[in-house]
């Protein structure tokens, strides 16, 4: 049934067409991800574009991520924003936020051909701000548990099964941990960005759901930072960052000497190609819950856009159509967040990993960093305080309570 109304969708899709107009309207559009490996299948998605609503036409800009959004912000200020482009989770809700995105719920709602049930859901609704949608989805990617086959196999430790808790976790990887070998049973960086996903698998925050009040130092998250730090200080299955002497953890995976890693998915094809050992991917295990990091990249509409239902047609066909799916499956732009399973089964089809389906298993669990106005204020602020508990300079009580005065100080 899925696999038909998503089909049908598509169809649909194809189906509405601009009509021709006197005068072809052009739809400006900026991009970072396209460039440099994907301008190809960029070119490609729009000419299947243009070939299905003449009178389109699309023309774009590409910067790179290090410089995109400073780009951005300078055109949007000066009221000359492109009439459609890209951001990412973190930087849309900023651009939300502050009206500089259209919304387009009424123009979804008025398009009889199209519903958005083609998207994953929980992507979709990232995109969306006090019940309005803001963006489209274009695609996602997220962290799931990488593990080592041969040395599970080798030490007689059964595989990590979708049930797991940090409990089963922490007996795998003790049984694991060979110092004698060099290999470490689990790794997991104590940073900001593991943190908040981490927390949120103890069924901690750090904020509230309204973001006006800071729950950083809550009992459960001054426990799950013990947890995290007592892997490599006292269970001493996970390397400090002496032992690692520089390496990074990917690379002491592919070595065969990390048996367990929480990495993100947009090291398959490295690890494929270089981890000479049989391995695999499972969802990460929690404590009270399961929680998985959702990065994602959206498409919007200008609010000063002076074309917005030719430019919502633009970014509906770059996140949904088959044409652009298919694309991007075939190059491995990044993962089209959609829903139906056939529409990405030349991603699942491929061999290894073998339990692919994973990837789309955490969406179900996903979860999104806390984003606030000062956003990079907050995360450096996170992220000095867990630098001091991981080296011992506080405890991870008191780092989580300097951690709360200074994000207080920012909201």
């Amino acid at each position: 049934m899925l696999r038909r109304t998503f089909t049908g969708l598509l169809l649909a899709t194809a189906l509405v067409t601009t009509p021709a107009l006197a005068e072809d309207v052009t739809i400006k559009y900026m991009t970072f991800s396209a460039a440099p490996n994907y301008l190809k299948e960029l070119d490609a998605t729009i000419a299947a574009f243009e070939a299905e609503h003449p009178g389109i036409k699309v023309t774009y800009e590409t910067a790179a991520w290090d410089a995109y959004f400073t780009k951005l912000q300078t055109l949007v200020a000066a009221k000359q924003a492109p009439d459609a482009f890209e951001l990412n989770f973190e930087n849309f809700v900023t651009y939300a936020q502050k009206g500089a995105l259209a919304d387009l719920t009424p123009l979804i709602a008025a398009d009889a051909g199209f519903s958005t049930s083609v998207y994953n859901p929980t992507a979709l609704a990232a995109f969306a701000e006090d019940g309005k949608q803001y963006g489209l989805v274009e695609s996602f990617s997220n962290v799931v548990l990488f593990y080592n086959k041969d040395l599970f196999d080798a030490a007689g430790v059964a595989y990590p099964t979708a049930d797991w808790t940090w409990k089963e976790e922490l007996e795998a990887a003790q049984k694991l941990t060979d110092p004698a070998k060099g290999i470490w049973g689990d790794f997991a960086p104590i940073q900001f960005w593991e943190f908040y996903k981490t927390i949120a698998q103890n069924g901690g925050s750090i904020l509230s759901p309204d973001k006006k009040s800071v729950t950083i130092d809550s009992p459960q998250n001054i426990e799950t930072l013990t947890w995290m730090i007592d892997k490599v200080n006292t269970y001493k299955v996970t390397p400090s960052d002496v032992e690692m002497a520089g390496q990074s953890s990917e690379d002491l995976f592919k070595a065969g000497k990390i048996a367990m890693l929480r990495t993100g998915i947009w090291l398959l094809g490295d690890f494929a190609q270089n981890a000479k050992f049989n391995w695999d991917i499972a969802l990460e295990p929690g404590k009270t819950n399961k929680a998985h990091h959702f990065f994602a990249n959206g498409v919007a509409v200008s609010a000063n856009s002076a074309h917005p239902a030719e430019a919502y047609q633009w970014i509906k066909f770059l996140t949904s159509s088959k044409a652009a799916v298919d694309l991007r499956i075939a190059a491995g732009w990044e993962l089209p967040a959609v829903a139906d399973p056939a529409a990405v089964q030349g991603y699942l089809d491929q061999p290894v990993p073998e339990s692919r389906e994973v990837v789309f298993q955490a969406l179900d669990t996903a979860v999104v960093p806390p984003v606030i106005g000062n956003w990079n204020q907050l995360t450096d602020a996170v992220g000095k305080e867990l630098e001091a508990a991981k080296l011992g300079q506080k405890t991870p009580e008191q780092a989580l309570k300097d951690a709360r005065t200074a994000i207080e100080g920012l909201l």
